[in-house]
């Protein structure tokens, strides 16, 4: 890095530590998880919250966009959302000065900086394919036309593992379009002390912006300068090839895929992870005031990563062998260096 590029790295390790003590006003622990979604927001990724209900899953994605200036949509995901809920319509309206009639599009709830989908597998595959394009190409395209999205542009989605009736799974082509998904567990004792003694007062806190919408792009942009070795990138793709236990497309498999790999794993990650891995240990690195990228980055950032990319057998689930398990497993085993 050059020396300003150096200097705005600092500047972005300050920000972000001001992010985070923002968010701590309103949100009682959680940090790691915070911390990942800023990881995601810097990588310009789109980030997945899988928790019970009660856990503050939504106002921790609120309270972040509080904490910098974006607009922000929530949009509650229900059975009967349809596609132009989401994304917007064609509206005929007339003009009253001329009398003419048009058709006007008019936004959806997409058009915002960070869009919070909360309980995204609430509603049918239609309804959620109609993010894909959004997600993936930061854009829409209604009735022939696109319509490009606000920069920064960020989906935030949650999602509740427990209750099966009436959701519908997401498929595994969108789940590959989140940088991260996100475990969010409950809160240790002292925690869950602090959480009922604050809500259940008249006190509410005040979250201050930090960064404009143009500051966090040129943080997004910083983050990409960063450089990693070789070997980082090396370590990074064995990680995402590894999950892979059969050959594809006449290819035949790595003969270093581990056989719990091979035992366990039905579909592994594809090319999605490697660069998700990268860009995210990338942001870590300097979330931790370093202007490169180390193994520990990738290791620290490889389980939201990789989770809900590797697709277990019947096997599996019999041994209780979870996706968690297996990455966790993965960076245990795999050498960050090859002898």
């Amino acid at each position: 890095m050059t020396e300003d590029e150096a200097h705005a790295a600092e500047l972005l390790r300050v920000a972000s530590d001001r992010i985070l003590a923002e968010c701590g006003k309103a949100i009682v622990g959680q940090q790691d998880v915070l911390e990942l979604l800023l990881i995601a927001l810097l990588g310009q990724g789109h980030a997945l919250l899988v928790g019970v209900p009660g856990l503050a899953k939504t106002l921790m994605i609120r309270t972040l966009a509080d904490s910098m200036a974006l607009t922000f949509n929530r949009v509650q995901f229900t059975p009967d959302l349809m596609p132009s809920d989401i994304t917007g319509t064609e509206m005929l309206q007339e003009d009253r000065a001329t009398g003419q009639r048009a058709f006007r599009f008019l936004h959806g709830p997409i058009f915002a900086n960070v869009v919070l989908a909360d309980e995204i597998n609430r509603t049918p595959p239609k309804t959620q394919a109609a993010l894909l394009e959004a997600m993936q190409e930061r854009q829409v395209t209604v009735a022939g036309t696109r319509h490009k999205l606000p920069d920064p542009f960020f989906v935030l989605a949650t999602q509740n593992p427990i209750e099966q009736e009436g959701t519908y799974p997401l498929p595994e082509a969108q789940q590959d379009r989140f940088m991260f998904t996100i475990t969010v567990g409950y809160p240790n004792e002292e925690d869950e002390y602090r959480i009922i003694e604050s809500t259940t007062s008249a006190a509410r806190p005040r979250v201050d912006r930090v960064v404009t919408g143009d500051e966090l792009m040129a943080m997004q942009a910083l983050v990409r300068k960063v450089p990693a070795a070789g070997y980082i990138i090396r370590y990074a793709l064995r990680l995402s090839r590894y999950t892979r236990p059969h050959a594809q497309d006449g290819e035949p498999a790595d003969p270093n895929v581990p056989d719990f790999v091979k035992k366990y794993v039905t579909w592994g990650a594809g090319p999605r992870a490697g660069q998700n891995l990268i860009l995210a240990a990338k942001a870590r690195a300097l979330l931790r005031g370093r202007a490169y990228v180390a193994v520990e980055d990738v290791k620290a950032v490889a389980l939201p990563v990789l989770r809900h990319r590797v697709i277990t057998n019947y096997a599996a689930k019999a041994d209780n062998v979870t996706p968690d398990e297996i990455v966790r497993r993965l960076v245990k085993e795999i050498p960050a260096r090859e002898v």
